[in-house]
């Protein structure tokens, strides 16, 4: 079963407050009054490392977007008129797996001739979700990309119950001054940047998992998806996500695959073969829980560089 309120202390980065509302003065909103509205004070903006909770952010979202008349939030050279979004969910919700669902949903933003088309193919063991520039010579900011691979991301994660585990999440653009901040975008998974694509990579026999929902849950899903997306967690199905909650739970004293492959049941191996057919390793993951936590404990201006270090 999901799990919202364990998500809801989570926060996020002031540079997502000003991406939100970056075009709102070009289409003759007061970005003060936004921020308002979302109960988000206009002095967070000043402060280079604020964070704000993921839930006001969401509510941001959704009320910029009614009042821009765009689900895109002004990034392209087009609108996505509200309800845009809405018809895509409904167009794929009887699909019976992760992949059906997937290539409806880019078929569906492919009707668009303008914007960031996705494009989903499966090669091997590999399964693909690339980012395209339908208009090559417009040039999309980063967060055009940040927000079509997050919502991609997301929906897949809603419509299988669980996050999905990726291979890969690899951006065309260098690193930018927040990227301490795509490990949170992307759940912890493993992010590249200067790629020749900008696209999520992910086991081709995820495609086959089933979906979930249905149209019941998803009109409650429609409610408040911006939500959702940022706040929701799920029970961890993946071998990948659960290796991450022990290793998380013990890093000063990290067990062995081992003595984690004993406590799941599993002989190692089986282990090791486990997480290699979702893309990673024993080691990345470990590696992994321990970027994130520096990461998390650096954003606590508290502490010291020795204190996070000991931790």
């Amino acid at each position: 079963m999901s799990n919202i309120t364990s998500m809801r202390n989570i926060s996020v980065a002031n540079y997502f407050i000003h991406a939100v509302i970056s075009n709102a003065v070009k289409n003759g909103l007061d970005p003060k009054q936004l921020l308002a509205s979302a109960g988000i004070s206009s002095e967070l903006l000043k402060q280079q490392n604020a964070r704000i909770p993921a839930v006001k952010l969401g509510k941001l979202q959704t009320i910029t977007i009614r009042a821009m008349k765009d689900e895109f939030l002004g990034y392209g050279p087009g609108r996505y008129t509200p309800g845009t979004w809405n018809n895509m969910c409904y167009s794929v919700i009887n699909c019976a797996t992760l992949g059906h669902a997937l290539a409806r949903y880019c078929r569906f933003y492919q009707m668009f001739e303008w914007g960031l088309q996705p494009h989903f193919n499966i090669v091997g063991d590999e399964a693909r979700l690339t980012i395209k520039m339908s208009e090559p010579a417009y040039e999309f900011e980063n967060y055009a990309y940040e927000l079509v691979m997050f919502n991609l991301h997301r929906f897949s994660s809603w419509i299988t119950q669980q996050h999905l585990p990726l291979i890969a999440v690899n951006l065309h653009y260098p690193a930018p001054a927040h990227a301490a901040e795509y490990r949170h975008l992307f759940l912890g998974q493993p992010v590249y940047f200067n790629q020749p694509r900008t696209e999520m990579i992910f086991h081709s026999s995820l495609a086959a998992l089933p979906s979930q929902q249905n149209e019941q849950s998803l009109q409650r899903f429609l409610q408040h998806p911006n939500l959702v997306f940022l706040i929701q967690q799920y029970d961890e199905k993946s071998w990948t996500a659960r290796v991450r909650v022990i290793i998380n739970k013990h890093l000063i004293d990290t067990p062995g695959i081992d003595e984690i492959a004993t406590q799941l049941h599993l002989h190692p191996q089986t282990l090791r073969r486990r997480l290699a057919h979702e893309g990673t390793s024993f080691n990345e993951v470990k590696t992994q829980c321990r970027q994130d936590s520096a990461l998390y404990y650096l954003g606590k201006s508290n502490l010291s560089i020795e204190q996070i270090a000991q931790r």
